[in-house]
């Protein structure tokens, strides 16, 4: 197996994509965040509202604020000039919530990380919000859902 941030002499490197052209990449990630029934009722029937402010609201503005910053928080990412930043932010079932991040950029690099950090910016904001109210909220299964552009295309 070979690692894109190795070099040849096992000394860590950002890769050199100057080479590479221009594309459209898209990535889709997707996290989950456990509430529980009795909170997901309860901030269902306050419309998603706190004392800290709209809570679903608050964590699109975060998770987008987390995608732009991606390259500032993982060494080796190159910063992007993204194009698109969408999150979407829904009940999965009766006890969690599903977070989705759509990420688009024209560049020579993708933005599976840029989506990831979205989602990862969203649930920390609403584990934050929602922390005075239950001490067991989870933040779980961040993944990556699809990536299209570049070398090859994903899907789960």
């Amino acid at each position: 197996m070979e690692f894109t941030h190795i070099d040849k002499d096992q000394r860590p490197t950002m890769v050199d994509v100057s080479q590479k052209a221009p594309s459209e990449r898209i990535a889709i990630a997707e996290g989950f965040v456990y509430l529980g029934t009795e909170l997901m009722q309860a901030f269902t029937d306050a419309g998603w509202s706190s004392k800290k402010g709209p809570i679903l609201d608050t964590a699109i503005i975060a998770g987008t604020m987390a995608a732009k910053k991606t390259s500032e928080l993982i060494p080796f990412c190159h910063p992007l000039n993204l194009k698109s930043v969408k999150i979407d932010i829904a009940p999965a079932d009766e006890a969690r919530l599903r977070i989705e991040a759509r990420v688009k950029v024209l560049d020579q690099t993708g933005v599976e990380m840029e989506a990831l950090t979205a989602v990862s910016g969203a649930a920390l904001t609403i584990y934050d919000m929602c922390k005075a109210a239950s001490k067991d909220i989870v933040i779980e299964s961040t993944r990556l859902v699809k990536k299209t552009g570049g070398k090859s295309d994903y899907s789960r």
